[in-house]
């Protein structure tokens, strides 16, 4: 794998996979699972943890605003809430208009509680080879990836809508 890209062939349709930004950010993606699974376990998934701390962060929110939040597709977030209810890490709350309000129970946050420490470890994990100062330029351009890319998602971000 190369650090740096190629010098462009002068085939056309020559480009190194490892070249490519979209097959980076797929690996990049299976890694970050894979860690997130050995240092977290197999209690919660990764989007399962992104919900239910959104929740413990912003509790009632509706189902729609929940979606918005952690940038998931309405029909994806009610599976997801579905789910969560039918293990008794949240309840759903039927509002006007068939919204749902979205609480964690005791055994939610009992989950974070239990999750949050694998989550750190992952995030050293993930970061640890890289030194300090890269840890930061990597994240900050990653957040910068993230925010300039956010309406080309299937479901954007919508923080706070």
């Amino acid at each position: 794998m190369s650090a740096a890209p190629s010098s462009p062939s002068t085939d056309p349709l020559a480009i190194e996979l490892y070249d490519q930004p979209g097959h980076l950010i797929r690996r990049a993606q299976q890694i970050a699972v894979s860690v997130f699974y050995e240092e977290v376990g197999r209690e919660v998934t990764p989007i399962q943890y992104a919900v239910l701390r959104m929740l413990q962060e912003k509790p009632g929110l509706d189902q729609v605003t929940l979606a918005q939040e952690v940038a998931l597709d309405t029909s994806t977030a009610a599976e997801i809430a579905a789910r969560l209810e039918t293990k008794g890490w949240i309840v759903r709350e039927v509002l006007p208009r068939r919204q749902r309000r979205l609480l964690l129970t005791a055994e939610g946050e009992a989950v974070l509680t239990r999750t949050v420490p694998g989550v750190r470890r992952m995030q050293q994990s993930l970061l640890s080879q890289l030194e300090p100062a890269e840890q930061q330029e990597f994240m900050r351009l990653l957040r910068k990836f993230v925010h300039l890319g956010n309406e080309q998602s299937r479901a954007p971000l919508r923080p706070g809508a």
